[in-house]
């Protein structure tokens, strides 16, 4: 979904009622209501009914209607709406409601839904009114009768205020990651030290989705302990054994220098130990600095968000800012972003002397401006309230073609940027995956606390960057 955010009601002010003695035969009350997926999405949770006619396009489009359809309780929902609200509204009880489905209803369909009074019975105070649901085709989908008790007080209350609902496909962005890549042969990777049963796990789905095929680097009798544990078949991989977690790293790197596999992935081992092992192999180093990028599907933002350098680089000065920028600018073209936009992250939006990270946002835009950096459009410093949003830019007098909409955000040090990466993630249900550039080969690199699901989309992030090292080595 483009738009997360599910407006239960807009409408304002107050909803008053039609008593009984003063509703009329032949009185009716009217709604219109434009069908949108949302609607049928949050029916669904609400109902929890999920028939794949509803919610399944590739399913629906083989049943009687060729396509996904509104349950057939939405419209008498609807037809609740003007009963509770408009006519008799507010005081009324429901007892009956038959109703007959003659036309399904599909996405955009625009409703009227009106209901008109038949009958009153004045000793019970009952209303009977016939129910009629159009299309804007002014064709019948729905219709019937309700019976109700109308209100004898006049009641005029101010309409509640509802609480938002947010509707999100989790890890949407993130499987669109893995689908981008089912057409790529998997490639070898060195999985360094996976003994524990996420790491182990999230190694095997890789192998199983297709992303890689894993070489494990371990103490063999504690891996298999761990396969064998966790209930995980290890039996038809290539299996290397070494004493400890130190000599997985040392001996993935020399894999990777002999060309014998073209990514490494970490395992439960710490990152240093990995990483201490890239940073001293000359083979592997680049003349860019290495960096880690997250790649994270936040839920209530509109797209890809990446995030550097929240993993490896504490401090960054000026020149390490400049490679950390420039290998996120290329992870971003590797996922077909032509041209990111960059959002350079401070405390504040002005340059103030005093604080180093808004000189060196400032620094790195005019060597943006100069082609020392290249192939994205970059502005900072920006706070990180008129980076991620544009009202907030604009109250504050910010013209920016980034703020409201970056593709990635540069932090000034490693504290921030972890603080922030574990916010997206844990407050604001954030997908992540992670992937370490500079090096001659990708790195996947997740946390220990990661999941399999992280682990797997860090994989696909390493077998597409591989696939790009081939036709351009770093």
């Amino acid at each position: 979904m483009n738009d997360p955010v599910y407006p239960v009601h807009t409408q304002q002010g107050l909803i008053s009622n039609v008593v009984y003695d003063d509703i009329r035969i032949g009185q009716s009350a009217s709604y219109t209501r434009t069908l949108n997926q949302a609607d049928i999405q949050a029916f669904a949770a609400v109902s929890g009914d999920v028939n794949p006619a509803h919610l399944d396009p590739e399913y629906a489009q083989n049943t009687l209607f060729h396509g996904v359809i509104a349950h057939g309780m939405w419209g008498g929902a609807l037809i609740s709406t003007v009963l509770g609200t408009q006519l008799p509204g507010p005081g009324t009880i429901y007892l009956e409601q038959n109703l007959h489905f003659s036309k399904p209803v599909r996405i955009g369909d625009t409703l009227t839904i009106t209901v008109t009074v038949l009958s009153k019975d004045d000793e019970k105070k009952r209303v009977t009114l016939d129910c009629l649901i159009k299309n804007q085709q002014d064709i019948t989908v729905v219709s019937g009768h309700a019976l109700v008790i109308a209100p004898t007080e006049k009641v005029s209350r101010q309409r509640m205020q509802l609480p938002t609902v947010a509707m999100f496909e989790l890890g949407m962005r993130q499987k669109k990651l893995l689908d981008s890549v089912s057409g790529l042969e998997p490639v070898r990777c060195a999985v360094v030290h996976p003994c524990d049963a996420d790491s182990l796990a999230g190694a095997l789905d890789a192998a199983r989705q297709g992303l890689i095929i894993p070489v494990l680097i371990a103490p063999c009798e504690k891996l298999r302990d761990v396969a064998s544990r966790a209930g995980l078949d290890i039996s038809q991989f290539e299996l290397i054994d070494v004493p400890h977690s130190h000599a997985a790293a040392d001996r993935a790197v020399a894999l990777a220098e002999s060309g014998q596999v073209e990514a490494l992935m970490k395992g439960s081992l710490h990152t240093d130990e990995l990483m201490g092992a890239v940073v001293h192999s000359t083979a592997l180093r680049t003349k860019r600095r290495l960096s880690h990028v997250f790649h994270l599907d936040v839920p209530m933002y509109h797209k890809v968000l990446l995030l550097t350098d929240a993993a490896l680089n504490i401090v960054p000065d000026l020149a390490e800012k400049t490679d950390i920028l420039q290998n996120a600018i290329n992870l971003a073209h590797a996922l077909q972003i032509a041209q990111p936009k960059v959002a350079l992250l401070s405390a504040v939006e002005t340059v103030n002397s005093k604080m180093q990270s808004t000189l060196d946002a400032a620094a790195l835009c005019k060597m943006v401006e100069r082609r020392q950096i290249t192939g994205a459009v970059v502005d900072g410093p920006l706070a990180f309230d008129n980076a991620i949003s544009a009202e907030a830019a604009q109250i504050k007098g910010i013209d920016s073609p980034v703020a409201g909409d970056p593709d990635i955000l540069m932090v000034p040090d490693l504290e921030s940027g972890n603080m922030l990466a574990k916010q997206f993630e844990y407050l604001a249900g954030a997908a992540t995956c992670g992937i370490v550039l500079g090096a001659r080969v990708p790195i996947a690199l997740t946390s220990r606390a990661d999941g399999v699901a992280s682990r797997v989309a860090s994989a696909a992030l390493a077998k597409l960057l591989a696939h790009a090292y081939r036709k351009n080595t770093p």
